[in-house]
């Protein structure tokens, strides 16, 4: 079957989960790779029009500011906006401040409230086009815009070199801030999601007619290898969600949507399992593991589905990566890093991969160092988590060798069974 050119990055492709895959990469005729899914999360940008305190009564004259809708003054830094925004982003690119969002960096930036959040203030300054080296140079008038190659020609050495710190302390700034407004859109696992999370224990799926004849032989409440199944019907249900979510994620981490068809879907089906534990360790105790709606299956449940020791080494994953204390931020930026790993087995753009991820390292190291600045540890302790995190989906992928030759035995989600190449018909064998 040949690929289509659908990606998950392609347009048209907000409505699905994946796009279809070449047979070679284990995509199937009507797999839901290829279709949307039911319950997939749709996420778009709302947009809002600020208006003037005087809005009702606005004549020709009034020109909003592109940044806060308040009176425009003129044309300051590449775009029409007041003198409080203009002030505003002077001083941010001058003293080069970092700013930080209460509000997962969804703040609505108006006249209003426009001083209430300056982290989302600052973006939206760079979403709506203002310019860093316009503060630089300073106002150009309109008529001598066409001399700017000459003026340019003046920079000294010294200041190109300022310039190449500024745009690359941007570059970064840019990179955590995209990151960070992906994972908090995309992951059911943030502080904020979890933090009134209601913890109930599993429920597991009645025993099928087969699974009955079998208990009735062997006269015991219920076989190992039959609740074996029926757990792992139900962790696949409470998974299947976040599968649709990373995707999503996938989509907005910066230079994920650079690489071709084949390439950005062997990274999702190999990275998915291991940005998930990620996230769902801040909901793992040595007791239980808990997902994102609050059901929780114990420890003892975990060892029956897989075995004592990749149990025990997920919860140490689970304990370790905890003790390090990261924010919603940081977690997102691991996620990304993760994703963007270039020796996954198939992938073609090794090169392009690296660089992206290189960019991504750099900003987990950034934010890393600006919230823990007193424990210069944790940045080196987090990248050691990733050769643990690799050695733990390999783990878990040969653990589902059982579930692959005994799958007509399970009923599971069809983009469960796709992610993770178990068979749902004799079609699959082929």
């Amino acid at each position: 079957m040949e690929a289509t050119s659908s990606t998950p990055c392609s347009p048209g492709a907000a409505d699905s989960t994946f796009a279809s895959v070449k047979q070679e990469s284990g995509s199937r005729p009507g797999s839901p790779l290829e279709a949307s899914s039911p319950g997939s999360i749709s996420v778009t940008e709302q947009h809002y029009v600020a208006a003037d305190s005087n809005s009702s009564s606005t004549t020709k004259s009034f020109v909003p500011c592109k940044v806060c809708g308040d009176k425009a003054s003129g044309y300051h830094y590449g775009v029409t906006s007041c003198e409080g925004c203009k002030g505003f982003f002077r001083r941010s690119i001058q003293k080069q401040i970092e700013y930080r969002c209460l509000r997962d960096g969804k703040c609505l930036v108006i006249r209003l409230n426009r001083n209430r959040c300056q982290y989302c203030r600052f973006k939206k300054c760079l979403a709506v086009g203002m310019s860093r080296d316009s503060v630089r140079y300073g106002r150009v008038p309109k008529r001598s815009r066409e001399r700017s190659t000459d003026e340019a020609s003046r920079v000294t050495t010294t200041d190109a070199d300022q310039s190449d710190v500024e745009t690359k302390q941007l570059a970064v700034y840019d990179v955590i801030l995209s990151v960070s407004q992906a994972h908090h859109a995309n992951c059911g696992y943030t502080e904020e999601q979890t933090r009134n999370l209601s913890r109930q224990p599993v429920v597991l799926p009645p025993p099928s007619p087969d699974s009955d004849a079998d208990e009735t032989a062997s006269s015991s409440a219920e076989s190992t290898e039959t609740e074996r199944r029926r757990l792992w019907q139900r962790f696949a249900a409470n998974v299947t969600p976040s599968v649709q979510r990373v995707v999503e994620f996938a989509k907005r981490v910066p230079g994920f949507c650079d690489l071709g068809q084949d390439d950005q879907l062997i990274l999702i089906k190999i990275g998915f399992f291991e940005i998930w534990l990620a996230h769902v360790a801040r909901l793992t105790t040595h007791a239980s593991l808990t997902f994102d709606d609050g059901t929780s299956v114990s420890r003892r449940q975990m060892e029956i589905m897989y075995d004592n020791e990749f149990t025990s080494s997920v919860i140490h994953f689970a304990t370790s990566f905890n003790a390090l204390s990261l924010n919603d931020t940081e977690v997102g930026l691991f996620s990304a890093v993760v994703l963007l790993t270039a020796d996954r087995p198939g992938v073609t753009d090794v090169k392009t991969i690296e660089h992206h991820q290189d960019k991504l390292i750099e900003a987990l190291k950034v934010q890393v160092g600006r919230n823990h600045a007193n424990e210069p540890q944790i940045f080196s302790s987090l990248l050691m988590k990733l050769p643990e995190l690799r050695s733990l989906g390999a783990k878990h992928t040969a653990h589902l060798d059982w579930y692959r030759m005994n799958w007509t035995k399970l009923t599971l989600p069809p983009l469960f069974a796709e992610i993770f190449d178990i068979p749902k018909s004799e079609d699959d064998l082929q």
